[in-house]
């Protein structure tokens, strides 16, 4: 049973670190990614759709996406969402696809959006520690209960925080990815 405590834990910190690495594909960093179009929806129909399921996204050249839609006369619709989404693109329809072209990061925008990455760090970093709180609470209330020893709480403590420290360096390790990334793009 206390190992359950642990295997949740680090299954919630696993998750708290999967949205963030979700998070980190949908920045721009002045290449074209298909990720970035994963929240765009279309009104289909009088349905809002995700683009990536009425149309297939390419990448041609290393700033550039190209989006044919499955059904010709949804291009409107299409080119309507893009616009409104917060991309900051400006869809170049020619009546078949639509071209993104992902402009040039200046070195101002380079710095904002490594700011942006370390922000969504210290977020996963606080979900992560809100699951060892959790966990500790969980340990507490076991030997609280009597179903563990004042020992065995303490090694288990010992167990989730290194649980932590552990996601706690995954995090920071993508975070440094993402930076460089964005600086050498």
């Amino acid at each position: 049973m206390t190992n359950d405590v642990i295997t949740k834990a680090k299954e919630n910190m696993d998750k708290s670190i999967a949205v963030y690495q979700k998070e980190l594909g949908n920045i721009r960093a002045g290449v074209a990614n298909a990720s970035l179009l994963e929240g765009v929806k279309v009104d289909y129909y009088g349905v809002p759709t995700p683009l990536t399921q009425m149309s297939s996204v390419t990448i041609p050249e290393a700033r550039v996406l190209l989006i044919t839609p499955y059904d010709k006369s949804s291009l409107d619709e299409i080119e309507h969402a893009l616009l409104a989404s917060d991309l900051g693109l400006t869809p170049a329809n020619d009546g078949n696809v639509i071209r993104l072209v992902i402009p040039q990061l200046t070195g101002e925008r380079r710095e904002e959006i490594a700011k942006q990455v370390g922000k969504q760090a210290e977020q996963a970093k606080i979900a992560i520690r809100n699951v060892r709180r959790e966990a500790m609470d969980a340990l507490k209330k076991q030997e609280k209960n009597g179903d563990i020893t004042e020992d065995e709480q303490r090694s288990l403590e010992k167990d989730v925080q290194k649980v932590t420290d552990e996601s706690t360096k995954k995090v920071d390790s993508l975070a440094d990815e993402k930076r460089k990334e964005i600086t050498k793009a």
